[in-house]
C-alpha cells in the first residue's frame, strides 16, 4: 500500500492532465524498475510459499473432482474481494467520489472532491489488492523476481475482456481465459500457453475494444 502511494506521488501526481497512454507507459517503466531492484535484492532463484492449508500433494474431493486446497482459497478470497470492492464503490461516499473522479476529473473537482487524494487512494487500493492476490496465488505458481509480468498481462487481458470498470464481469472473463489456456495445451505446445493471453488481448482490441460485457464509452481513452 505504501509503495502504491509513493509511486503515485512521485511519478504521477506532478503530471498535468496525463493521458491514459502516458500513465500506462509510466507505470510500465516503474514496474521494470521495481523488477530490477527485486532481482538485485533477492536474485533470480525460484521460491515457493507455503500453502495456507494442506500441501502441494494434498487435495480435496468435490463431487469426484480433486481440487487443491489453495485453489479454494484463491476462489474464496477472490469472491470476497470482488464483493467488498462492489460494496465500496456503490455504497460508500468515498467509493462514489472515486468513481466520479474516474469518470470526469474536472467535474469531480468542481463538486469539491479532492481528486489528488482520490488518485492516490486508487493506487493504494490497487497495490493492496495486488499484494493479496500475489500472496494467494504464489503458493501455486511459485514466485520469482519477474513473476509479476505474465500475471499483469493476464490481469490486463481479463480487464479488457470483461470491460473496463466492471469488476463482476472480470471474474467471468478470468474464468474464460483460464479455460482457454487449459484447453490450449491440447492443440498447442505447452510453451505457447502464456501467449494465449496476448493473442486474446489483441483479438479483443481489434474486434471489440469495449470488451464482452463493457460499453463503448468505457473503452474510450479519456484524459485522466
Amino acid at each position: 500500500m505504501i509503495v502504491g502511494a509513493v509511486i503515485e506521488i512521485v511519478f504521477i501526481r506532478w503530471l498535468y492532465k496525463p493521458s491514459v497512454l502516458r500513465m500506462v507507459i509510466i507505470t510500465i517503466g516503474v514496474s521494470i524498475l521495481i523488477r530490477e531492484i527485486a532481482l538485485h535484492i533477492w536474485g533470480n532463484a525460484v521460491r515457493a510459499l507455503p500453502y495456507f492449508t494442506g500441501s502441494a500433494i494434498s487435495s480435496i474431493n468435490l463431487g469426484g473432482v480433486y481440487v487443491s486446497s489453495q485453489v479454494l482459497w484463491v476462489v474464496a478470497i477472490g469472491a470476497v474481494a470482488v464483493a467488498a470492492l462492489t460494496a465500496f464503490f456503490t455504497m460508500t461516499m468515498l467509493g462514489r467520489q472515486m468513481r466520479a473522479c474516474a469518470a470526469n476529473r474536472d467535474a469531480a473537482r468542481l463538486c469539491g472532491i479532492d481528486t489528488g487524494n482520490m488518485v492516490t487512494l486508487s493506487f493504494v487500493l490497487s497495490a493492496a489488492i495486488g499484494a493479496v492476490g500475489g500472496c494467494v496465488v504464489c503458493p501455486i505458481t511459485y514466485v520469482q523476481y519477474d513473476s509479476g509480468t505474465p500475471l499483469a498481462i493476464k490481469g490486463f487481458t481479463v480487464a479488457i475482456l470483461g470491460g473496463l470498470g466492471n469488476s463482476t464481469a472480470a471474474v467471468g472473463a478470468g474464468m474464460i481465459l483460464g479455460i482457454l489456456e487449459s484447453f490450449s495445451i491440447w492443440v498447442l505446445p505447452t510453451a505457447y500457453k502464456e501467449a494465449i493471453s496476448i493473442a486474446i488481448l489483441l483479438a479483443i482490441l481489434f474486434v471489440k475494444p469495449s470488451g464482452i460485457f463493457g460499453s463503448a464509452e468505457a473503452a474510450r481513452l479519456k484524459e485522466f
